[in-house]
């Protein structure tokens, strides 16, 4: 099988961003942010969705 995996932004080789633009935010949004976090060997991610109201209650912190 052949995954394509890209992480939206890699700030510092520190922190993972994945961006959304979503209605509802998924399960599986979260899974592929600790997927990427466990491959990389990474501890902290945020999975940001830009479809909210205030942008603060779009960003949820993920840690590994």
């Amino acid at each position: 099988m052949d995954a394509h995996l890209r992480i939206d932004f890699l700030v510092e080789e520190r922190i993972i961003l994945e961006l959304k633009s979503v209605e509802t935010v998924l399960p599986v949004f979260e899974a592929q942010l600790l997927t990427y976090l466990k491959l990389v060997n990474i501890r902290l991610g945020f999975l940001i969705n830009f479809n909210v109201p205030l942008i603060k209650h779009g960003i949820k912190r993920i840690i590994r």
